[in-house]
């Protein structure tokens, strides 16, 4: 049962924030479903026992964040991973002067068990030596190699998880994040720099040894900011680079 107006926004924040929390409890727990319509905006307000402008303000941040998308004249719905929001939210990479991305064909190379280093146990928050599935990735772009993609990510939250599962998904890794292990990834944070090219780099992307690359470290997010994965990628930026639109919308 809803929590009572009185007994959201402790602690001095806006009430949509605690409403908007709600929501994003009721997605967490499944109770919608991928690609499922949420209830209307007046509904969950009788549901919250607050104002419809207070729920509108907490869909509007979950729309903005692509937890949900709005469609004209049908509704409020649960986001999916597809190659769309793949290829517009989460790669970056294009050729030189271009500005239309191209959706890369991906090669497996590696997909193993370790265990977790102080490095990524902190990126990751879980306990040094916690176990972790590694993955290692090859993109092309029209026929070219130019994205190596070191992947770790928990046991813990993908216990099945197997290299022909991983390899035979049906579309995106997020997208089989999502589906079958019901973790959305909402958000990424990514830092770039400047790197040279290993051994790694010259056997799949054939950029000579010590030769420069585009490093790019980007943890991404489920929801209440927890970490669900590490990826660093190497970019081949003879003729590919990195591209990112800001929109205030």
């Amino acid at each position: 049962m809803a929590q009572a107006p009185s007994a959201l926004g402790l602690g001095g924040s806006p009430l949509y924030r605690a409403i908007k929390s709600q929501i994003t409890e009721s997605l967490q727990s499944g109770e919608w479903g991928l690609g499922q319509a949420i209830p209307s905006e007046s509904r969950l307000a009788e549901r919250f026992h607050v104002s419809v402008g207070t729920v509108r303000k907490a869909v509007d941040e979950l729309v903005a964040e692509k937890v949900l998308v709005r469609q004209q004249g049908k509704g409020t719905f649960v986001a999916t991973h597809n190659r769309d929001r793949t290829l517009y939210y989460f790669f970056h990479i294009v050729g030189h002067d271009e500005t239309d991305k191209n959706y890369p064909q991906v090669e497996l190379l590696s997909f193993k068990k370790d265990r977790a280093g102080i490095d990524v146990a902190e990126q990751l928050q879980i306990a040094r030596g916690d176990p972790v599935f590694k993955i290692q990735n090859r993109l092309l772009l029209a026929g070219s190699p130019v994205v190596l993609d070191d992947i770790t990510i928990p046991v813990a939250p993908f216990q099945d998880l197997t290299r022909d599962i991983f390899n035979h998904r049906d579309s995106t890794i997020y997208a089989l994040y999502q589906s079958r292990y019901g973790i959305n990834v909402i958000r990424s944070v990514e830092r770039l720099r400047a790197n040279l090219a290993d051994s790694a780099c010259n056997k799949h992307l054939g950029i000579r040894a010590g030769g420069p690359v585009l490093e790019i470290r980007r943890v991404a997010y489920t929801y209440h900011d927890t970490p669900v994965e590490l990826r660093v990628s190497r970019v081949n930026t003879t003729h590919h680079e990195y591209l990112s639109e800001l929109s205030n919308s």
